[in-house]
């Protein structure tokens, strides 16, 4: 069974209940911000880097500390690129299943993977999205009472189920509007179709007129709150 028809219903209820999260950016500005999950994946990114290269978009990307580990070239050349790095927690558990000090090594493990990979002050590593949306308000908690920055989503067009790319495209572009956040795969699930995904978006949401900013740059134009310095 797929659930994309109940994220947009699902959205609007939980930006209200935990608004402490980041779920979008600002409705007035046309910005939308573009990131990816699960990576980074030794074949799927590279090719996803060279459509975001040809259209100067930096994206943002939520890793698994797993998958650094396994890709830390791909890792490198991501950072180097100029995209802003997120936390996906080592594997992909659920946190809500984890206990407070099993979760808070799997983060602070992740963040030494990327920062060995990539030479990134762990300092700068501090927005986490929760492995497969679910968290709870005790998650929330920790994670802010840890310093991290809960980062969720506005629109998931539930791309690691291979819907097909026309499908992903159009639940897209039927749900975008200003401050969107978007969410795609660029990982084992749903990496395969991402490239293709990514180079139909990108040209069609230029032409109607959105600009593309980090998970950073989101969270300063909302309202700074939690806003790196």
């Amino acid at each position: 069974m797929q659930f994309a028809p109940l994220y947009p219903l699902l959205y609007p209820i939980l930006k209200t209940t935990f608004p402490h999260c980041l779920w979008s950016g600002s409705p007035q500005s046309r910005t939308i911000a573009l990131t990816f999950d699960d990576g980074p994946h030794p074949q799927y990114t590279p090719q996803l880097l060279h459509v975001l290269e040809r259209y100067d978009i930096k994206a943002s990307f939520f890793w698994l500390g797993t998958c650094v580990k396994s890709a830390p070239n791909v890792a490198r050349e991501v950072y180097a690129k100029g995209h802003w790095i997120g936390l996906h927690g080592y594997h992909h558990h659920s946190f809500p299943l984890l206990t407070p000090d099993t979760l808070k090594q799997s983060l602070e493990k992740t963040q030494a993977t990327i920062t060995q990979a990539c030479g990134l002050n762990s300092d700068r590593l501090r927005d986490v999205r929760p492995p497969n949306g679910l968290f709870t308000p005790q998650t929330l908690r920790l994670l802010h009472q840890w310093h991290y920055r809960p980062v969720m989503w506005s629109v998931v067009p539930e791309d690691w189920v291979r819907p097909g790319t026309s499908v992903v495209v159009r639940r897209v572009l039927q749900q975008v509007q200003n401050g969107s956040l978007l969410v795609l795969h660029d990982g084992y699930c749903g990496g395969e179709d991402v490239t293709q995904t990514t180079a139909s978006l990108i040209p069609t949401l230029l032409d109607q007129g959105y600009n593309f900013v980090t998970i950073d740059q989101l969270w300063q134009l909302k309202s700074g709150i939690f806003a790196v310095n």
